[in-house]
């Protein structure tokens, strides 16, 4: 019977069903949380409870923390002395790094050729207003966060440059913005398992929101991207290494532009939209890929 632990957040929805997918594929559900994990650099060890990490035949990482911060780098850091000890795990700790700051995620994105609004970052306010002014409108986001959660849309002119620095007052030293695009009816996550596309979900927007995330009323619709959509989110997803992920899209009027690559993925949107039981499909994957 192989041992594969899961990383995630205890009653976090895909958390529990991928270790459910997992027992029913092995016999063996365990889910771990990172905030009771010990690394013990003098036993060499990374325990759970009862369990040495070390001593399971592969680890599937599904949610490092329930929300982004720097902390989440300590907990891959954690995960990263298992993998440097030749424990299987999925995806790669120093993958998943790459991803979860916002910044690295983009400066790899844009060294790698794919479109992607206009972007500025800075810690001048000065600067920062500069590039309001000559987007009209930008969105401010955090560096670390998903789902939208802490970002803010400044226009330019009267009061723009106070409502500047008080986002970056509220623990945004380094500010991330973006222009603002026109409205979007949808966007896509575009899916990869093992690096081969699997499918693509819409986020179709509520229209009461600027952005389409669920969180804002955006709904799971099925879509049929096309072979350029297809191929451009292979590319992004493929600087990554990722054992499974999400590329977010969306389609302009001056052609497809890439948001971001997700360091854990969409299995809500993959069910609700696509009917595909992506949970499953991921521990077969890893099963097939630790012999």
């Amino acid at each position: 019977m192989k041992k594969i632990g899961v990383v995630g957040i205890s009653d976090g929805w895909s958390s529990e069903i991928l270790a459910d997918a997992c027992r029913q594929l092995t016999g063996f559900r365990l889910l771990i949380d990172m905030d009771k994990v010990v690394l013990d650099l003098e036993q060499g060890t990374v325990r759970f409870g009862e369990y040495d990490l070390g001593e399971l035949d592969a680890l599937i990482v599904k949610k490092i923390a329930p929300q982004y911060s720097p902390d989440v780098l300590d907990r891959l850091e954690m995960l990263r002395f298992l993998e440097q000890k030749g424990l299987p795990i999925f995806s790669k700790p120093t993958s998943i790094l790459r991803l979860i700051d916002r910044l690295s995620c983009t400066v790899t994105l844009s060294a790698g050729g794919l479109p992607m609004p206009a972007t500025v970052i800075t810690e001048s306010v000065d600067e920062a207003q500069d590039a309001v002014e000559r987007f009209g409108k930008a969105v401010f986001k955090p560096l670390y966060s998903t789902k939208a959660r802490g970002m803010e849309v400044i226009s330019a002119g009267e009061g723009a440059r106070s409502r500047i620095e008080a986002f970056q007052a509220a623990g945004n030293t380094i500010m991330y913005l973006q222009k603002m695009l026109p409205p979007l009816e949808k966007d896509l996550g575009v899916t990869f398992l093992g690096g081969k596309y699997l499918a693509t979900y819409a986020r179709k927007s509520s229209g009461s929101s600027w952005n389409t995330t669920t969180n804002a009323g955006g709904k799971y619709v099925a879509h049929e991207p096309s072979p350029e959509i297809i191929a451009l989110a292979e590319k992004a997803q493929s600087l990554f290494d990722m054992a499974f992920t999400c590329v977010d899209i969306a389609e302009t009027s001056q052609g497809p532009i890439v948001f971001e690559v997700s360091a854990f993925g969409g299995f809500r949107g993959l069910l609700d939209a696509c009917g595909i039981d992506a949970a499953g499909a991921y521990a077969k994957y890893v099963l097939e890929n630790i012999g």
